[in-house]
């Protein structure tokens, strides 16, 4: 059944409050954007030491090249530690570091993914990582895998935390239960509630478009009424019978 896959590419995690956090990972190409972002302000530190402290001759290019030693390895531990997990680069294209159960990036965690930056460039400009975040549907790269981090979009609009209470939404499409007519797997099961979940953050044709990629199971539906359709298996699941 096409149900199985995943809708886009928006994971939910479970919180000890019995809360689903819906979360969103940032692809290559937003972190790409946010690392040249950060390497350009690197790179204006890096001159600006180096010319401040070239009055102080062989003994000023010492402590620059120092403070360049610091600044590239702990850079982004600093902002991901104590800025909300946002360096400047990752603040400019609202991006962010977590680990991947949604929680507050840890220190360990920050200087693992971080020291891992090397391995990530190899052979050239980050090819290991590229490679990585094109294999996994969370764009970890391969410091990201170790460290268990992720990067996601910090968006209002993608980023919701949906209590299972908010399947008896009055505003929702369908308030009645619908006995799923075939047998669903678990990861069908929560691609349903996840559906359910996202549609405060989708217009309505939008989501009776993703509806309708469910093929079979929405063969009973009539046209127009798939989201509906859905919500009602969503609500079974759920125990709202």
């Amino acid at each position: 059944m096409a149900l199985a896959h995943s809708l886009d590419t928006v994971y939910t995690v479970n919180t000890p409050e019995g809360i689903n956090l819906s979360l969103s990972p940032a692809g290559p190409m937003p972190r790409m954007l946010a690392w040249l972002v950060d390497s350009l302000i690197r790179i204006l530190i890096y001159t600006a030491t180096f010319i401040v402290l070239a009055i102080l001759g062989s003994t000023g290019t010492g402590l620059a090249l120092i403070i360049t030693f610091l600044v590239e390895w702990f850079y982004p531990v600093y902002f991901e530690l104590f800025k909300n997990g946002q360096t400047p680069g990752k603040k400019s294209l609202n991006l962010y570091v977590v680990q991947d159960n949604g929680s507050p990036v840890t220190p360990s965690a920050s200087m693992i993914r971080n020291l891992l930056r090397f391995v990530d460039f190899l052979p050239l400009f980050y090819g290991f990582g590229l490679v990585s975040m094109l294999l996994n549907k969370r764009f970890q790269r391969l410091g990201d895998l170790v460290a268990g981090t992720v990067v996601l979009y910090k968006d209002n609009e993608l980023l919701k935390t949906v209590s299972n209470n908010d399947l008896d939404d009055e505003s929702s499409d369908s308030l009645i239960s619908i006995t799923p007519p075939v047998s669903l797997q678990s990861k069908e099961q929560q691609t349903l509630l996840q559906f359910q979940q996202r549609q405060k953050s989708l217009t309505k044709d939008r989501a009776e478009e993703l509806a309708g990629l469910t093929g079979l199971l929405v063969d009973d539906a009539e046209e127009g009424a798939k989201t509906s359709y859905l919500n009602g298996l969503s609500r079974w699941i759920a125990g709202k019978r």
